[in-house]
């Protein structure tokens, strides 16, 4: 057969043709990759636009909202899991035809999205005083309670967005997502200006004035991104479909069956991490501050992995759809090689330049100020490493998804993040007394041991899938 040719000639190719192969499609991956890192860059600098305006308000004004903010995202994150696979449904009805299925589709995601708003509204609401149990500074939990008074309610327009986000690259349609955040963080500076400082007869609410304008925010972004959708006409039919508007049962548990082994992955990874602040929050405000400036600058870099992590998971669905799974293999290196360097290169100028980057987040004209920001710097020179090992696993997680393993990751997780990563960080942390520089140490050894079981679980799973095709027998011709 033709592909079986292909497929040896890419194995025992010549240099110069391995090259050009490695080439080609670097070319190939980096087209899909860098469009979707854009975007993503744009959604987190939503956050990272709260964090520099809290920066310049004080030392626990920061750690609270950063304590509100690190909670909000583990339960949007978890959300957005369910969802996820709203895309690759509607990818699947949209080669076969099927107009009412995705129609079906984009309500199962709608009602996904509703139940996780109203839930997890709910607990962001009442998970003040658990926080106090886990040791956190009661006037922290004071402050971050009256933040996520106003922030929790834009759980609900955030994750009805991100239904939509993957409705429309399910279609192949995302255009205007990168317009709508980029117009996004054009308003979520001038509110947050405006209300943390009172302008235009508005008065000043300070440090709750960053949540307002947030889900201002959330709530103007989603109403922008039905409008675009109904001025689109291949997109409109979708949105206006009685199809979008009634329950199907078959729709809501595809969504449910294939979302939530998504789901329960990014939660583990988001827990991991929302646990190690809480950790780092019992070792005092100074510590949860720089916590909080570490994890928004190393979030704003994961969003390159998280691109090429998608690209690469496309890239290798293709390949497994087509049982070429040597390309397969050699996408998944190819992915993972380019978070590599991209993350090295980002080391780079946290090493040449840490004060520099740290100064652009918290001020130390503030009383205190310059302690959390000598803290800061320490755990940026900690991040380069660990950022590295951050993009391995966040692309494992992808090109394992590729491979049609979306339990795996999951699994893996749990053993990397919370068997290996939480204990070596409480250990290193507390009990070791290495205080936030041992947690964040910690953290590192379980992103490293993360990445490398997800990197062998993809090598083992598209190995033995190319052992088991090349081994199955040639298919009988037809008879004429």
């Amino acid at each position: 057969m033709n592909t079986e040719t292909t497929d040896t000639t890419d194995t025992t190719g010549t240099t110069e043709t391995g090259v050009r192969w490695w080439v080609k499609n670097s070319r190939t991956l980096l087209k899909l990759a860098f469009p979707l890192i854009l975007t993503n860059f744009a959604y987190v600098a939503l956050t990272t636009v709260d964090i520099v305006m809290l920066g310049r308000l004080g030392a626990v004004e920061i750690a609270a909202a950063g304590l509100a903010i690190a909670l909000f995202n583990q339960l949007r994150t978890t959300g957005t899991g369910l969802v996820t696979g709203v895309s690759n449904l509607v990818a699947e009805a949209r080669v076969r035809g099927d107009r009412e299925r995705v129609g079906a589709l984009l309500f199962a995601g709608f009602f996904w999205a509703t139940v996780c708003g109203v839930v997890f509204c709910a607990v962001l609401l009442l998970i003040g005083p658990l926080l106090v149990l886990l040791g956190q500074d009661p006037a922290v939990v004071d402050k971050a309670g009256e933040f996520l008074m106003v922030l929790a309610p834009g759980m609900l327009p955030c994750l009805w967005f991100q239904n939509l986000r993957h409705f429309t690259t399910g279609l192949k349609r995302p255009g205007p997502l990168l317009a709508i955040t980029l117009a996004s963080i054009g308003a979520t500076i001038g509110l947050n200006y405006i209300l943390i400082y009172g302008e235009f007869g508005l008065p000043a609410f300070g440090f709750v004035g960053v949540a307002i304008a947030t889900v201002t925010v959330f709530l103007l972004s989603f109403l922008a991104f039905v409008a675009v959708i109904l001025r689109d006409s291949v997109l409109r039919p979708y949105l206006t479909s009685p199809d979008a508007w009634r329950w199907n049962g078959d729709a809501v548990r595809s969504v449910w069956r294939l979302g939530l082994p998504i789901s329960g992955t990014y939660a583990s990874e988001a827990g991991f991490f929302s646990v190690l602040t809480l950790v780092i929050g019992s070792l005092g405000v100074g510590a949860l501050a720089a916590q909080t400036v570490l994890n928004q600058i190393v979030y704003i870099v994961f969003m390159i992995s998280a691109g090429l992590s998608h690209a690469a998971s496309i890239h290798i669905s293709e390949a497994d759809g087509g049982r070429d799974y040597v390309t397969a293999r050699r996408m998944g290196l190819l992915g993972t090689a380019w978070g590599v360097v991209a993350t090295l290169v980002v080391a780079v100028v946290y090493l040449a330049i840490p004060n520099t980057i740290v100064s652009l987040f918290i001020s130390a004209e503030h009383a205190g100020n310059s302690d959390i920001v000598a803290l800061a710097v320490t755990g940026l020179l900690i991040a380069a490493l660990m950022q590295v090992f951050d993009a391995m696993q966040n692309i494992g997680n992808g090109i394992l998804r590729g491979i049609g393993d979306t339990a795996g990751p999951f699994r893996i997780s749990l053993v990397g993040y919370w068997l290996i990563g939480l204990p070596a960080g409480y250990l290193l942390g507390v009990s070791a007394d290495w205080g936030v520089e041992g947690v964040w140490i910690g953290q590192t050894i379980g992103l490293a041991a993360t990445a490398a079981i997800l990197l062998f679980a993809f090598l083992r799973r598209v190995d033995r899938l190319h052992r088991a095709t090349s081994s199955a027998p040639a298919p009988e011709p037809e008879s004429s």
